[in-house]
């Protein structure tokens, strides 16, 4: 499926939000096909230019982070081989914004392992934004648990810095251990945080964010916000800062 040529960000349009609610009732091909139009000027086309956007933003506040429409932004269509759930589409329309010296293609291992990175997620009733690392690897998880063994005070100041904490509280407890991981200490002093196997922070967007020509602004404040998060887990996993593109 390609992407059309950047044009300007104007918002999503209510019926981004009617189309994927249409989808997840009618996930099957044919609905789809005879839906693709809907797809590609309310979905896809605003997404790749909110990308397009969001990148020039970012050669400001955070020049190592990338975003490009072919590789930032995921594919609609899901990957069943191995799964018992056949439905063919996914029912929201998410890039990804990764380190520029990391893995880039959206969807695939090398860019959801390859280092922290933003995010943004448009569903059917439910739409939000965020920025880390979403359920590394072991190897990309080891290398983040002896960072914190390190140096946990630094990540712990970053996560309960209190504007932050305010706007997006705690890191995600998606899946995490309630027994501490092999080789450290239960009464080690960064215990709760090495019991982590994600480390996200978010928060859900408003549907008036999400049809707002300014949606490029609030994603750039808040990922600016959440920057000290992601250098420091890149920073772990020896992606370096960087100061200009």
């Amino acid at each position: 499926m390609t992407v059309a040529g950047p044009t300007e960000f104007e918002g999503f349009g209510p019926d981004a939000l009617a189309f994927l609610r249409g989808l997840e009732r009618h996930n099957e091909k044919a609905w789809f096909e005879a839906n693709r139009a809907r797809y590609q000027e309310s979905v896809r086309g605003p997404l790749a230019a909110l990308v397009e956007e969001v990148d020039v933003r970012l050669a400001t506040i955070a020049p190592e982070i990338v975003g490009d429409p072919r590789r930032s932004m995921f594919r609609i269509h899901r990957d069943v081989r191995f799964s018992n759930d056949k439905r063919p589409y996914k029912t929201s329309a998410a890039a990804w914004f990764p380190h520029r010296d990391a893995g880039r293609g959206a969807g695939d291992a090398a860019a959801a392992h390859g280092g922290a990175g933003f995010y943004v997620d448009i569903g059917p009733t439910t739409s939000f934004i965020g920025g880390g690392i979403w359920m590394p690897p072991r190897p990309t998880l080891a290398r983040v648990r002896a960072a914190i063994d390190e140096d946990h005070e630094t990540l712990r100041a970053i996560l309960e810095e209190r504007a932050r904490r305010r706007r997006f509280g705690a890191l995600s407890p998606e899946a995490r251990l309630t027994r501490m991981p092999r080789g450290y200490a239960p009464d080690h002093d960064a215990a709760d945080l090495l019991r982590y196997q994600s480390f996200t922070l978010g928060r859900v967007l408003t549907e008036r964010e999400l049809f707002s020509r300014r949606l490029p602004d609030v994603l750039a404040r808040d990922f600016g916000r959440l920057l000290p998060l992601v250098r420091w887990l890149n920073g772990a996993l020896g992606l370096r800062t960087a100061t200009r593109r």
